[in-house]
């Protein structure tokens, strides 16, 4: 008798092209993408070759042994001597540099054509949606830009060509040897978290002024810097004239290495491919960018950025777990029947597409705001809209994964399946660049300081007004909690500042589904997500939601 004989498991979900399965992604690039109005597909066939690649066995296999050899530290050399280096799998250094290649860090900066950020974040979300970790210095260099931009002309004159060029060269080295480089950020300290102007590393003027700037020594610790084998990080500390914002380089332009003494590197719950970090600095050189004083103002243009690119990773992880859910219950057999012909498990893959649908649809939304075009109401669109998405949507995220997971049993909390690794790096992009209080409240500080900003993003989201009763209905009462945390006292208006924030982020993806979604999907996150005709956990939807319609589009 064979007694391993495998039947009835669904085979690896691989050959595909992973942008064109997304129906709302490949919308969404014709909707807002740089071929809009020129007669061209744009994007498109750039997209279509991505798609091929990550959903490639390959490719794939790349993103589990990144995961699985994890980075490691070396922090001398045989002979004794200090290096500070970390060493990848060889598989990571494949992931990365297949998505330099095509523009997932800087292309939109390269272009600057109306819809060049949606382009780059269709790229940036294809790759994330298999292998999340590289995605952070991918991150961090795209959204250094307009801070480097800032910096003296000398050092944004060297810098900038490396920034935008398509080339991965890992080796840490500096000047005409290397034609390219990533950046990282190292903001956070122990005492402080998020609270960046409890900082208390120190930037002391050396009184040396040169091609890139004022140059300071900085001394201090960093509790996280992440991708500390990039070659440049943005650092805050307080200088004389208060906190404000650092070039800091791995390497000096004389070519040797600047004091970047790397602690530890954390043993994370997810994330794994990616180094995360401690860092000393002890005499490091560092050239300010802005002014002292002004460092919170100056790298927010970056933090900004980055939360968008959260929203865009999560987008992306809920696009990888619907995907497999699908591809899995669409291959198993239960009871007699294929799982997704039997109603219960129809309904949970059907609303799983919907949250990811509407995630995805907001991220290309918002990545059109970013784009050099953009009107001062759409720049005060983005300024809430990121805030309010990156808080919500990246909320949904770990939930989502969770239930994914389910959808393939036993298997799905197995290593080697691609969902327990989802599932661990969900919730760090709900922490990245700001936890949900410290969201939630910077929707109320905009609420405050920004009103203009409510007022574009009211007028994008009244583009739907008039085409679902539940919609204008739940835009009425949005408003009207805004009108009424406006007046109220400040530790109320805290109190229901995640209340304003979910609210703000369901009318907006209401919005955007009604405008440009199917009806099936519209109706039926307006049903779920508005009327309350669903419950609190996935799946519990209400009788006459079009199923068939919505699990086609997955």
């Amino acid at each position: 008798m064979i007694t391993h004989e495998v039947e009835n498991q669904a085979a690896a979900r691989v050959g595909v092209d992973e942008f064109a399965a997304n129906a709302s992604l490949v919308e969404a690039v014709a909707r807002w993408g740089s071929g809009v109005g020129d007669g061209t597909d744009g994007a498109a066939p750039v997209l279509h070759e991505v798609g091929r690649l990550v959903g490639s066995a390959s490719f794939q296999r790349d993103a589990e042994l990144a995961n699985i050899r994890t980075p490691e530290l070396r922090t001398h050399d045989r002979w004794g001597h200090r290096i500070d280096e970390v060493e990848y799998d060889d598989a990571y250094h494949r992931v990365i540099r297949s998505a330099v290649a095509r523009g997932a860090h800087t292309s939109a900066w390269a272009s600057r054509r109306p819809g060049a950020n949606v382009d780059r974040a269709a790229t940036f979300l294809l790759f994330a949606q298999v292998e999340p970790g590289h995605a952070c210095p991918v991150s961090m260099t795209h959204a250094a830009v307009p801070v480097i931009e800032q910096a003296a002309s000398g050092l944004c004159d060297d810098w900038m060509p490396r920034l935008l060029s398509t080339e991965y060269d890992p080796r840490l080295v500096g000047g005409p040897a290397k034609a390219s480089a990533l950046v990282g950020m190292a903001m956070t300290e122990k005492q402080g978290g998020s609270d960046v102007r409890a900082n208390t590393t120190r930037a002391e003027p050396t009184g040396e002024d040169g091609a890139w700037g004022r140059r300071y020594r900085l001394t201090g610790h960093k509790w996280f810097c992440s991708a500390p084998m990039s070659d440049a990080f943005l650092v805050l500390a307080q200088a004389p004239g208060g906190l404000s914002c650092f070039f800091v380089p791995r390497v000096l332009p004389d070519g040797s290495r600047n004091v970047f003494r790397i602690q530890r590197l954390k043993d994370k719950l997810g994330n794994r491919s990616n180094a995360s970090s401690e860092v000393e600095f002890d005499g490091t050189d560092g050239w300010l960018v802005g002014e002292e004083g002004r460092g919170v103002v100056t790298i927010v243009q970056m933090v900004t950025r980055t939360r968008l690119d959260c929203v865009l990773g999560t987008a992306a992880g809920m696009r990888q777990a619907v995907a497999e859910a699908a591809w899995h219950v669409r291959h198993r057999r239960a009871f007699g029947a294929l799982l997704v012909d039997q109603p219960a498990m129809a309904a949970v893959i059907a609303d799983l597409a919907l949250e990811s649908e509407a995630a995805t649809v907001t991220a290309m939304r918002l990545a059109r705001a970013y784009d050099d075009d953009a009107s001062d109401a759409e720049v005060a669109f983005r300024r809430l809209a990121t805030a309010v998405a990156k808080y919500w949507v990246c909320k949904r995220g770990p939930g989502h994964a969770a239930e994914a997971l389910e959808c393939l049993g036993g298997n799905g909390y197995t290593e080697g399946f691609p969902l327990a690794r989802r599932y661990r790096e969900q919730p760090l992009l709900a922490i990245w660049e700001g936890s949900g209080n410290v969201i939630a409240l910077d929707v109320l500080r905009v609420l405050g300081r920004e009103p203009d900003a409510f007022d574009a993003f009211f007028a994008v989201v009244s583009e739907a007004s008039g085409a679902d009763a539940a919609f204008d209905l739940e835009l009425a009462e949005a408003q009207a909690v805004v009108v009424e945390l406006a007046r109220a006292d400040a530790a109320t208006a805290a109190l229901r500042a995640r209340e304003l924030a979910e609210r703000l982020a369901l009318v907006l993806q209401a919005s955007l589904l009604v405008q440009h979604a199917p009806p099936s999907v519209a109706d039926a996150f307006a049903r779920t997500r508005l009327e309350g005709g669903g419950g609190s956990m996935y799946g519990a939807l209400p009788v006459g939601v079009d199923l068939a319609a919505i699990l086609a589009r997955a």
